[in-house]
């Protein structure tokens, strides 16, 4: 693999976790490997990996533009990867403000929607997490 694959491998690991890219890294087939390659090259080896804004504003942005766009498949996994890039609740909740203005209320609306159940799951495991850990 190439130097720009390593990196963006290592930027998708820091953003996502280890344990949502080994998924990924294992239900790889020869039909999506080179999609593999380009998106671990392209999104996470030049694009997440740049330095020219903080990871708290691109994580910013692609919630935006997963919003307005209407892809909301992948709003999930960039929402749980707020935990890394430093975005807050707070934070999502400007960003899908803006989507409503210049994309429109609806996709703000299922975007806080989606938001709303992926923090309350981060918040119950996080809870249960705390309970394993005191014994309670």
């Amino acid at each position: 693999m190439s130097d720009l694959f390593d990196r963006g491998m290592a930027t998708r690991r820091a953003v996502l976790g280890d344990a949502h890219v080994d998924r990924a890294v294992s239900a790889t087939t020869d039909l999506d490997a080179g999609f593999q390659t380009l998106i671990t090259e392209g999104a996470w080896g030049r694009v997440w990996s740049s330095d020219a804004i903080t990871p708290r504003e691109r994580s910013m942005l692609t919630l935006a533009l997963l919003a307005a766009l209407g892809n909301f498949e992948e709003m999930a996994m960039h929402l749980r990867a707020t935990r890394q890039t430093g975005a807050s609740q707070s934070d999502v909740g400007e960003v899908f403000q803006h989507v409503a203005i210049y994309a429109g209320v609806p996709r703000a609306n299922h975007a806080l929607k989606i938001a709303r159940e992926i923090y309350a799951e981060m918040e119950d495991a996080a809870s249960s997490e705390t309970r394993e850990e005191t014994g309670r």
